[in-house]
């Protein structure tokens, strides 16, 4: 047991094991970016699909929540002490995992939930747990995601905001929303679902991916959950309750330790 604990520690070994199981063939990419994970796997496959390099991708994140961790968090004063995820607040942390299976049209055989139609990654180089508190590398992301995808910041419906809970990411990314989105700010419509389940941390990107998929798929906005004060940053359309919308392109943001930083941009596709 304690040798089977050793190999499937190292993090490539879940994917090997479920590529012998079901007799799949192809690189095995490990992308570890702390929080920004997911997205950036996501984002990598659709790059790998777009260069020609694969017709089909498998892309996720997943996190295991360890006492380590959950220390390290505890360290820096970030949790909530009732352990209520409070987005724009304070925050809490949590376990989860999602994978996408991203396939090019040539290659697609049955209905898509949806298209990424842009990705962009950046580095703020401002503090390893802190993020730019201007939020540079993050309106760089959504500048370059939403240019790849032919929109303006107007077009985008609604934004699953990275939305820790922690008082300098969430300055620093309402702040660069607003820089991004200029005049059309307030009329875009954000949320962070990890007021419903947590900060996922390497799975956060991933989950916040499928969570955009669905409203798109959907038509809904999921709310933010919790919310005692609101920062003076704001100035979008901050979701609180669960609402039916019109929603045809969706963004979401991941920002991790480091300074990485990456954004998709997703599209509704019809049945």
């Amino acid at each position: 047991r304690q040798l089977s604990l050793a190999e499937h520690y190292q993090p490539q070994r879940q994917i090997n094991d479920l590529a012998a199981e079901l007799g799949w063939h192809g690189p095995i990419i490990v992308i570890s970016n702390a929080c920004a994970s997911g997205a950036n796997a996501i984002g990598w496959g659709v790059e790998m699909i777009r260069s020609g390099r694969a017709k089909r991708v498998l892309a996720g994140g997943y996190d295991a929540l360890a006492r380590l961790v959950f220390a390290g968090f505890d360290s820096l004063k970030a949790l909530a002490p009732s352990g209520i995820p409070r987005p724009f607040d304070v925050l809490a942390l949590g376990e989860g995992a999602a994978v996408m299976l991203l396939e090019a049209e040539d290659v697609r055989q049955s209905a898509a939930l949806g298209e990424v139609t842009g990705y962009a990654t950046a580095t703020d180089l401002h503090h390893l747990t802190q993020p730019d508190p201007l939020g540079n590398a993050a309106i760089r992301t959504m500048t370059k995601a939403t240019q790849q995808s032919g929109l303006t910041p107007a077009d985008i419906h609604y934004i699953n905001s990275h939305g820790t809970g922690t008082p300098f990411n969430d300055v620093a990314e309402a702040q660069a929303i607003t820089a991004w989105a200029g005049e059309a700010a307030s009329g875009i419509a954000v949320s962070s679902t990890k007021s419903a389940m947590g900060h996922l941390l390497g799975g956060a990107g991933a989950v916040e991916a499928v969570i955009c998929l669905m409203a798109l798929q959907g038509q809904w906005l999921p709310a933010s959950l919790n919310v005692r004060e609101v920062d003076s940053a704001v100035q979008f359309d901050l979701v609180r309750t669960f609402r039916r919308a019109k929603v045809e392109h969706a963004l979401t943001n991941s920002f991790g330790f480091g300074g990485t930083n990456a954004t998709l941009v997703m599209k509704r596709r019809s049945a």
